[in-house]
This record gives C-alpha cells, sequence and structure tokens, in this order.
C-alpha cells in the first residue's frame, strides 16, 4: 500500500505518522455500490466483475472469503499480487504466475491509472474492477463483502446471510471496536514510532483480545448463535496474529493459541467450509517480514510457529 505524492512513491508506513509517533490510517477513494438492481450503475451480473488481491493482506482476504462463502468464484474472477511490496507498491509477477489478467500491467497502480489516469491517492487492495465500463467499482474491503454479502443472490449465489438485519446493530458495534482496536490495532502497535504510542496501542489491542476472549466464552460467535460479518472481519487478523504480528509488530504480551476461547474460534472459522482455501501463509509471512523493512530490516522470515489450524476445536 501507497500513494503517489509529487511523483514519488510513499509507502503507507510513510504517510500514516503523525508528530506523536502515532499510526493513523488513510481514506480510501472509491466507494460505489454493487446492486441486485439491473438498472442500477453497478447490477450484479455474473462474469462482470474482477477482484484485484493479495493473499498476504488481511483486508483483501476478507474479500477472498466471501466470495467462497457466497459461491461466487465462477462469477468473480481474481487476479493475485506478488507478496512483495516494494518501492512502487504492489506488484504483479509473471514468473510466480502471479499477472493482471485483464491489463497485463505490472504494477497495482498502473491498474488504478486504468481507471483514473489523474489518479494521486493511496494504492491499496482488495480493488473490485468492473470489465464493462473499465472503472474501480470499490476499494474498500467492508462495504465489498456487503455488495458480496447479498448482491448476487438473484442470479444463483449460495445462500447465507451474514449481515442479517435483526443482529446489524450489535455487529456494527462490534466491528466498531474490533477495527479500531484488533483489525488497525496490531498496525498501530507495528508501526508506532515512540515508545508512548506503541504502548497505548498493544495495551488497547490486549484489552479487546481479553474482551474477545471473554465474549466466546459464553458463546460461539461474536454476535448471536451463528457465523456473521462480525466473525468474518475478526478472523484475518486472528490467523496472521502468531506468524507475524506477535513478533513483527511487537504485540507479544500474548500469543494468541494461549486464549483458549479465541484460539478455538480461529480454528472452527479456518475450518468452515470454503475458508481454507483462501488461506495462504507463505504469502503472509513473506510479505510482513520482508516488505517492512522499517520494522524487519534484516528481511529474515521466521520458520515458526508450528501451528496446527486443523486440528480439533471445542466450539459447541
Amino acid at each position: 500500500m501507497g500513494q503517489l505524492v509529487n511523483g514519488e512513491w510513499q509507502t503507507e508506513a510513510l504517510l500514516a505518522k503523525n508528530s506523536n509517533g502515532k499510526f493513523k490510517r488513510q481514506d480510501l477513494s472509491f466507494r460505489n455500490w454493487l446492486s441486485d438492481d439491473p438498472d442500477a450503475e453497478f447490477p450484479a451480473e455474473a462474469g462482470r466483475y474482477h477482484l484485484y488481491v493479495s493473499y498476504a493482506c488481511p483486508w483483501a482476504h476478507r474479500t477472498l472469503i466471501y466470495r467462497a462463502l457466497k459461491g461466487l468464484e465462477d462469477m468473480i474472477t481474481v487476479s493475485v499480487v506478488h507478496w512483495y511490496m516494494g518501492d512502487r507498491g504492489w506488484q504483479f509477477s509473471a514468473a510466480d504466475g502471479l499477472v493482471d489478467d485483464l491489463h497485463g500491467h505490472n504494477f497495482m497502480h498502473q491498474v488504478y491509472a486504468s481507471a483514473e489516469p489523474d489518479y494521486t491517492g493511496r494504492v491499496t487492495v482488495p480493488v473490485l474492477w468492473d470489465k464493462k465500463t473499465n472503472r474501480i467499482v470499490s476499494n474498500e474491503s467492508s462495504e465489498i463483502i456487503r455488495m458480496f454479502n447479498n448482491a448476487f443472490d438473484g442470479i444463483g449465489a449460495t445462500e447465507g446471510d451474514y449481515y442479517p438485519e435483526h443482529l446489524r446493530a450489535e455487529i456494527d458495534a462490534v466491528n466498531e471496536r474490533v477495527y479500531h482496536d484488533v483489525n488497525n490495532g496490531v498496525y498501530k502497535s507495528g508501526f508506532a514510532t515512540s515508545q508512548d504510542a506503541y504502548e497505548e496501542a498493544v495495551t488497547t489491542l490486549f484489552e479487546t483480545l481479553d474482551w474477545l476472549e471473554d465474549r466466546l466464552s459464553r458463546q460461539r460467535f461474536l454476535v448471536g448463535d451463528q457465523v456473521t460479518e462480525a466473525d468474518w472481519r475478526l478472523f484475518p487478523t486472528l490467523l496472521r496474529f502468531d506468524p507475524v504480528y506477535h513478533g513483527h509488530f511487537k504485540c507479544n504480551l500474548k500469543m494468541l493459541h494461549e486464549y483458549p476461547n479465541l484460539w478455538n474460534y480461529t480454528k472452527s472459522l479456518y475450518q468452515h467450509p470454503g475458508v481454507k482455501g483462501t488461506v495462504h501463509m507463505d504469502h503472509i509471512k513473506k510479505h510482513y517480514y520482508q516488505s517492512h523493512s522499517s520494522v524487519n530490516p534484516s528481511g529474515v522470515v521466521p520458520i515458526g510457529p508450528e501451528l496446527d489450524l486443523d486440528s480439533p476445536h471445542d466450539r459447541f
């Protein structure tokens, strides 16, 4: 992730700091919406849309999970960027079979420029692309998964509503805390450049993990008695916690597998039908440890920890 500023590429970590050494995530630019209305600007149509993702990125991972859960693999095509993010941001690699299937570009910033030639904002994944109009529909993961949740239901998507109306208020409340303290909290910890900023972020992160552990001691999922959007928004961060965030981002008060409820919950979501195929741990570990030179200058990727996500869990 990064941005073109005065013709020069700047990484998100450099862009998102303030004078207190705190990490602040930038807003996104493309916020259009898919609809089940055939007369809408972006109607749900099989084969019309293309998803750009990174297997390493937790925000992009959400969209891959929903694509699998809703059975959209044959309706929405995908291009995957290489795990390494260098000075020019996310890139493709023909040598590794990771290519831009639509445009043949070498970098994600070229994809953005194909939609908007004068674009100078953040270049992120995921990106939902409209093949018909050659435009970016959205690069906001939380909204893309909402679209995938129901926009294609009328044309053959797999049954399942992960944002049911009667649970929306509670889902939104859980999402709000989880986003600020956990999803983004690991980045606030890892990219902090002052001791105070780091300690504030990591303390809040573990207070919220404790809150989640307690919540899951009384119920199987975060909201109600069914898996919802709240679970799928938390899962990609939990999956990356022990392999990456604990060491690389100094989130090391405890490892996730030391939380019995959270660890078994993570395994249960990993074992949910369709989810395991969206997980690529090699991309995850290589991306973080080799792309963030300010955090890990050596680029050495640790060989552990050994985690058995396929082992039995006791989620009732």
